[in-house]
């Protein structure tokens, strides 16, 4: 989530708790079954048509009739896993999803691991919001109860970024906090001690997201003196599987530092990106690459990450209301994250408003799929959600399936088997915070 995608609230209202929901129903909601579409139309239509709009009223009981959209031939195309105004929260934002394989699950089966941001109070990016998952055992077609997975009483815990280990098979999260009664402003802007209320955090999950660890804090080892926000994601993180650095995983995250202006007037908040490696299936981190292009032409923020077929990782960003008309960013490192071949440079191809946005480079056998991304289309505002795809690594890129011309945010994309992507997303009749979205897509509608 961005400092300013909507308004702070005061520390008072900040750090007002909402009882929590304790009823049985709330525990155990599941969402209903859609069965699994394979023709490519009958996805477009299912896809198409949005959920009903959810009650604002924190402690309204999720409604599963308004929650799945059935394909036109009985298929499994699309559910609804987060709903707002449901177990407690008012809404909830910033989806991230992984599926552990069959190997590593339990009980055998692939599992997918939802994540989100739970807001109780409102839908602002600070105060009282929790992190909190859903788990599916069919693919996305139904989802088990709601659970937290981090909950800091009223400070603010977000930007989840999962991997699945390769090694282990254990879900590795990365998450960022607010700690107290200190706004974004002030972590962007205000004294230098404000800074550190910003801070990182490790979770991991031994049992396909069951149950998780204590967060532990990574804060003194991922973020240098200087930097002021920090944010990790959000969406997933990658493990490599090519070349020397196989088994690496990598993380997307972004930071800011203050930049001052000749004369010596603090000019403004200066944005950038960077990577977060391990090479202990993620027990220690360190940071890689890191870019903050100068000048105004790029603000770097929201990073997401994929392992191309050479080995090469493709790294997208958003331009946070940079001078650049291009809304996005990208680059490339070839050296498991390291480094970077050279700065990141505007990419108009992927055109769109400013906004959080989702790469991922599907695996199958030949390796012929293409690089996909995830995100809204509409030159300024954020509806009309749609997966784009490019044939050449990300130097261009085409439209290569349009979800709903509807209200759109973030999203977050996974490989649900070779034949068929998953993408969680923001969405709703009225507006992009209405529900929390997953759609089943298969490869082939997207050549």
């Amino acid at each position: 989530m961005l400092p300013n995608d909507h308004p702070a609230r005061g520390p008072a209202a900040r750090r007002t708790r909402h009882p929590r929901r304790t009823d049985a129903a709330s525990r155990a909601a599941r969402t209903p079954l859609l069965p699994l579409s394979l023709a490519a139309t009958a996805t477009l239509a299912a896809l198409a048509a949005p959920a009903a709009a959810p009650a604002r009223t924190a402690s309204a009981a999720p409604g599963p009739a308004a929650a799945v959209r059935s394909a036109p031939d009985g298929g499994c195309a699309r559910s609804v896993p987060f709903s707002s105004g449901s177990h407690g929260y008012f809404t909830f934002r910033i989806p991230a999803v992984v599926q552990v394989p069959a190997s590593a699950s339990p009980g055998g089966r692939p599992v997918l691991v939802a994540l989100a941001e739970g807001r109780r109070d409102s839908a602002a990016d600070d105060g009282d919001i929790d992190l909190v998952s859903r788990r599916s055992f069919d693919g996305g077609c139904t989802w088990g109860p709601l659970k937290t997975v981090d909950d800091a009483g009223g400070d603010t815990v977000g930007n989840p970024t999962p991997v699945v280990d390769p090694a282990s098979g254990d879900v590795v999260l990365l998450t960022c906090r607010t700690v107290g009664d200190v706004t974004k402003q002030q972590i962007l802007r205000g004294p230098a001690a404000a800074a550190g209320a910003r801070r990182v955090y490790l979770q991991r999950s031994t049992d396909a997201g069951a149950t998780w660890s204590a967060p532990r804090d990574l804060t003194a080892r991922v973020k240098p003196a200087g930097w002021r926000w920090y944010a990790t994601g959000p969406g997933h993180a990658v493990a490599l599987r090519h070349g020397p650095f196989a088994g690496r995983l990598v993380a997307p995250a972004n930071h800011s530092t203050l930049r001052t202006a000749p004369g010596g007037d603090t000019a403004s908040a200066w944005g950038g990106a960077h990577s977060l490696h391990s090479d202990d299936g993620g027990r220690t981190w360190a940071v890689g690459w890191t870019d903050q292009p100068p000048g105004e032409e790029l603000h770097l923020s929201e990073t997401t990450v994929a392992e191309l077929p050479s080995g090469t990782l493709y790294v997208n960003a958003r331009n946070h209301h940079g001078t650049s008309p291009a809304t996005r960013a990208d680059a490339r490192s070839p050296d498991g994250g390291l480094t970077l071949a050279a700065p990141f440079r505007p990419q108009p191809e992927l055109a769109g408003p400013v906004v959080q946005g989702s790469v991922l480079q599907p695996v199958v056998p030949g390796g012929a799929a293409p690089l996909l991304y995830s995100g809204p289309t509409h030159p300024t505002r954020r509806l009309a959600m749609a997966l784009r795809a490019s044939d050449d690594g990300g130097r261009t890129w085409r439209e290569a399936l349009r979800l709903s011309p509807g209200p759109a945010g973030y999203s977050d994309l996974v490989q649900l088997d070779t034949a068929t992507v998953g993408l969680l997303y923001e969405t709703g009749p009225s507006g992009s915070h209405d529900t929390i979205a997953f759609a089943r897509i298969p490869l082939a509608s997207l050549r």
